[in-house]
């Protein structure tokens, strides 16, 4: 595998997508009643959705895309614990109930399409420049200064508790369990835990691109 598809993997496969953590803030404060285009509608108030593309009907696509993506990657996060209703047109996040049986299912189309980056329908470069630009506005909001920080890797994974030849599906894995135990929005969470989490994360996940191109 040549470096660029090593990069194109990495990339269509494990980006994190920030609107992760402001939908689901919205979702504690409000649980039900959501469609796609009016969650659209309360990111974009929060500041978190700028114009995406110069076409109408491309800057739209886009929005739900990243929505869709983000409302996927949240429904695995959050189960089996609670369970993230994703549909367009009625998205809702409930206690489990015992019940009535929730399960996710890997081989939905539409689950499948929008997990796939390259749906996206823009280059790699771009969606990686607009993410960051994202998850940049998301550690602004929770009083983080990119230009104050004595973070580094090696503090980046005693956080974490994990080992210095840690890979990098396990350190993805522990920053969601960590940042879903620490999100201010869950119950006995901890808002300077989670912005040290958010830094370190941070951290590590700029070492790990400049592996994949530089390697």
């Amino acid at each position: 595998m040549s470096g660029n598809q090593s990069l194109q993997t990495v990339f269509h496969t494990e980006m994190e997508n920030p609107l992760i953590w402001p939908i689901l803030e919205v979702l504690k404060r409000e649980c039900s009643g959501w469609k796609v285009h009016t969650l659209s509608a309360r990111l974009n108030e929060l500041g978190y959705v700028p114009e995406l593309d110069s076409s109408p009907g491309k800057d739209i696509f886009k929005r739900n895309f990243l929505i869709m993506n983000a409302l996927y990657q949240l429904q695995e996060m959050l189960y089996p614990e609670r369970w993230l209703q994703v549909e367009a047109m009625d998205i809702e996040l409930r206690l489990v109930s015992s019940h009535v049986a929730y399960f996710i299912d890997q081989a939905d189309p539409l689950r499948m399409y929008y997990t796939d980056w390259s749906n996206y329908e823009a280059s790699e470069g771009e969606v990686k420049r607009l993410l960051n630009e994202f998850w940049t506005r998301y550690r602004q909001y929770i009083g983080q200064d990119d230009n104050v920080t004595d973070m580094d890797r090696a503090r980046a994974l005693r956080l974490f508790e994990l080992p210095v030849d840690a890979s990098d599906t396990e350190i993805r894995k522990t920053w969601r369990k960590l940042a879903l135990r620490w999100h201010p929005d869950r119950d006995n969470g901890d808002t300077e835990r989670f912005r040290t989490l958010c830094e370190a994360w941070h951290i590590l996940r700029q070492t790990a691109a400049d592996r994949v191109i530089h390697g």
